[in-house]
């Protein structure tokens, strides 16, 4: 049987992504929704973009962008980079591409500049790398950069009341737009949360991969999940954006 699977931002920590698939039993039956940060922290960023495009050959999947495969892609594009993305993140991905050719770092651009911001399902369930702030969805957003960027949204999520209801004057419009949504960017060990969290209607993968946490994957319609070992412990001898 089929499964739908969100998987949390990644930051060139490609081993984390093969242990936690295996941890999973990912077949090639099961669709992969990708919640963006591929890159930018561990050493294999290049590798990851790679791998999961060779993913997308053999099942479903859906990438979404993220605010670090943003950063990449311009500097894939340009050759430019600036300090603030280096520091991040970005030395170790600029270092991950020394053995890549012209061509592969063209093929690896046109997959970063075709991913979409954000997918909705046939159940209305939207998956998004950070938020948006329209109260007509992001179909409406003035800046697509909030979909890689907000976090305004999981903030309201997380601060709400559990006792309001989805029918409740109170719920937020924002979060009555989609039956579910489905986020990264904002590291649940923010706060000092190792799992997935949960905060209204939405639900966030992100373990905190680029620092001391694990990669999850979490299966969207029983909310089971699986994580990797903690990145440091993958990666020894290497910081990650722990800087």
């Amino acid at each position: 049987m089929s499964r739908t699977l969100a998987i949390g931002d990644i930051h060139g920590g490609l081993r984390a992504l093969k242990q936690v698939f295996e941890r999973a039993g990912v077949t090639e039956a099961d669709n992969l929704i990708f919640l963006g940060d591929y890159v930018d922290g561990w050493s294999e960023s290049a590798q990851t973009i790679n791998h999961v495009m060779a993913l997308s050959k053999q099942q479903p999947c859906i990438f979404i962008k993220g605010n670090h495969d943003v950063w990449c892609e311009e500097w894939l594009r340009s050759g430019a980079s600036n300090s603030t993305w280096l520091f991040h993140g970005g030395e170790e991905t600029v270092s991950s591409y020394d053995n890549s050719t012209a061509a592969q770092r063209a093929v690896q651009l046109h997959f970063l500049e075709t991913m979409p911001y954000y997918f909705i399902d046939d159940q209305n369930r939207l998956f998004i790398h950070a938020g948006f702030t329209s109260m007509h969805g992001p179909q409406k957003e003035f800046h697509s950069s909030n979909f890689s960027w907000d976090r305004t949204l999981w903030e309201m999520a997380i601060t709400m009341d559990k006792h309001i209801q989805r029918d409740s004057l109170l719920f937020p419009k924002r979060l009555k737009l989609f039956s579910e949504i489905f986020i990264g960017h904002t590291p649940t060990l923010y706060y000092d949360v190792a799992t997935p969290m949960h905060g209204a209607n939405v639900w966030n993968i992100d373990t905190g991969a680029a620092f001391t946490g694990k990669l999850s994957v979490m299966d969207i319609d029983t909310k089971q999940y699986w994580q990797s070992d903690a990145l440091p412990d993958l990666y020894p001898g290497e910081t990650g954006r722990n800087k």
